[in-house]
């Protein structure tokens, strides 16, 4: 990176890693809430305040974090998810048998077709469902980032930024709410069906979102339970790559498609149009400039496999594994921070009221399929 580029980037990554240092500091205060989470949170409350003190007289240096900011947002984003491909490792989750490997792929499938189903009938917007479905059928706060990667990488107007990270921080509260419910429920009907521990570990890894929500789900019900459940959770995991391939590819070719029907294709950035009308309002057409290429299977599903794959031939030693783990938190905590400066809270709430609606959907659709499973296969 040439040293002009970088000093327009300290003031941003500056401001970030203060907040994630913040962020991770506070989250060991409230355990079973994602540090992602409380990152995003945090950018949100602050985005304001930051806002307003940058219009007044004197707030050139907040305007200058913008561009560290940005980049934060989609390259520190993408990283994070590269990293998380080193939690896995393909022998822990083959040794879940082939029953326990049903129940979570048809639990993941039917989940993520039906809530963004459920999305099309309640009316929320695609992006918005896409996003919920991701979080509730595979990983929680992750897999919402991994699949926002996917969408934040497609030509979007700067209207649809916007909306697009207001979707971001819904799905995000979402997992957030119904995964903290499901520690409660889940175990204790797990004793009222009677269930083993097995099962019940199964059960609550194939369905509840985040990591540290099945961890403290299961682990009130007993080891062994925590130990299935773990490798439950991670099978969940070793999806995401195939879903955010898959999920890349129909928004490659969604965008081939506008542009070859010589549709309005809006850019992310600065438009490479000539005219006045295209400068305001950020969009190119085919007579003025060509749609920015989007690689078929994003570079940071790659790199996700290829971590798999190192993790799973033995060849990263245990230390730098464990100091993986914590930069991949780091990262997607700065990530969300920086995603969260872009919410605007009031308006997130005036229109949250469908998304609240399908993510209990969601939510319902993915316990009653892997309990389904568990109680036909397990």
């Amino acid at each position: 990176m040439p040293p002009t580029c970088l000093r327009a980037l300290l003031p941003g990554l500056a401001l970030v890693g203060a907040a994630t240092v913040v962020v991770l500091a506070g989250s060991r205060l409230v355990p079973t809430v994602s540090p992602l989470v409380v990152a995003l949170l945090l950018g949100a409350l602050v985005a304001p305040v930051l806002a307003r003190a940058a219009s007044a007289r004197g707030g050139a240096r907040l305007r200058a974090t913008g561009p560290g900011i940005a980049w934060t947002s989609r390259v520190v984003l993408r990283a994070g998810v590269v990293l998380l491909g080193f939690g896995l490792s393909v022998p822990e989750v083959l040794a879940l048998g082939w029953r326990g490997l049903v129940v979570v792929t048809t639990t993941l499938a039917v989940t993520f077709a039906g809530t963004v189903a459920l999305g099309r009938v309640l009316r929320v917007p695609r992006v918005a469902a896409l996003l919920v479905a991701t979080g509730f059928s595979v990983c929680g706060a992750a897999a919402i980032s991994a699949m926002q990667g996917v969408v934040a990488g497609r030509p979007r107007t700067p209207a649809q930024a916007r909306a697009d990270d207001e979707a971001l921080a819904a799905s995000l509260a979402l997992v957030t709410l119904y995964g903290t419910l499901a520690i409660a429920v889940l175990p204790a009907l797990a004793s009222v069906l009677g269930l083993g521990d097995d099962r019940t570990g199964l059960w609550i890894g194939a369905s509840v979102q985040e990591v540290a929500q099945v961890v403290t789900a299961a682990g009130a019900v007993s080891d062994p339970a925590l130990a299935t459940a773990t490798v439950a959770k991670l099978a969940r995991v070793a999806l995401l790559a195939p879903l955010v391939a898959v999920a890349g590819a129909v928004v490659v070719r969604a965008a081939r498609r506008a542009t070859a029907g010589g549709a309005y294709v809006p850019v992310a950035g600065r438009a490479r149009g000539t005219g006045d009308a295209t400068r305001a309002t950020g969009v190119v057409t085919r007579a003025t400039g060509a749609a920015p290429r989007v690689a078929p299977v994003p570079w940071f599903v790659v790199g996700f496999v290829a971590a798999v794959a190192l993790r799973s031939l033995g060849v990263v030693p245990a230390p730098l594994l464990a100091a993986l783990a914590t930069a991949t938190t780091v990262a997607f905590a700065a990530a969300m921070f920086a995603l969260g400066l872009g919410v605007d809270v009031p308006r997130l709430l005036r229109t949250g009221r469908r998304s609240l609606a399908l993510g209990a959907l969601s939510a319902l659709l993915v316990t009653t399929t892997a309990l389904a499973g568990v109680l036909l296969l397990a």
